[in-house]
């Protein structure tokens, strides 16, 4: 099974995940962004085996940490798809405009693509391509426990901004629905801030990208 605990980072409240097979424990970090020491002590608190780090996009309070993680403990930092470099490339300046320091930019040691897999221990993620937030923005859905990591595409009540450079509403709109929605209304979602919800939850009540909203779009 694939089991998770959330670590709120940064002045964002970003839900960075500790994510681990309880086979083999051996995991990784979804989106540490920031916070770096506090993310270590809890996985090993947890007697997580850590072995890669996982971003679903390029922003600041997602990847800032990535890169003091990288060289502590020598992990790979995998994703997010190659059209979010410029945003990596970014961070520091981003951080020093926010008054947020040690957040780092970072270089990703492998880009993901659509169609993906990536595995942690025992359990397998698979990767989608959800672009309009960023452009280069990934899914992590592991289908055995239905469960995905989507990063700042959908929140409870809410759909990421498109008012950053190269984000769309329309393509983030036609994503969340072509390519999320197929996964199942009882698949439970950790979105980048905020609680949890599930993906028939937002179909049914969600003011952007529920069913009513989007029928109401066509």
């Amino acid at each position: 099974m694939l089991k998770a605990q959330i670590i709120p980072v940064t002045a964002f409240s970003q839900n960075c995940s500790i994510i681990w097979c309880d086979k083999t424990m051996e995991g990784a970090l979804v989106d540490p962004g920031g916070d770096a020491d506090k993310i270590m002590a809890q996985a090993k608190e947890l007697g997580v085996k850590l072995t890669k780090i996982l971003l679903t996009h390029g922003h600041l309070d997602h990847a800032g940490g990535a890169a003091d993680i990288h060289e502590k403990l020598g992990l790979p930092i995998i994703g997010p798809q190659k059209e979010d470099k410029f945003w990596l490339d970014q961070i520091e300046e981003h951080a020093a405009n926010y008054g947020m320091a040690g957040l780092r930019c970072c270089v990703p040691d492998q880009w993901l693509n659509d169609g993906d897999e990536v595995e942690v221990g025992k359990e397998k993620l698979s990767v989608l391509h959800i672009p309009g937030h960023t452009p280069g923005h990934v899914v992590l859905y592991n289908a055995a426990n239905k469960v995905a990591f989507v990063g700042d595409v959908i929140f409870k009540g809410s759909i990421g901004r498109t008012d950053f450079p190269r984000g769309d509403l329309d393509t983030l709109l036609d994503a969340i629905t072509t390519k999320l929605w197929p996964l199942g209304n009882d698949v439970t979602f950790v979105p980048g801030h905020g609680p949890l919800s599930t993906f028939g939850a937002e179909r049914s009540n969600n003011p952007y990208v529920g069913d009513v909203a989007i029928s109401g779009r066509a």
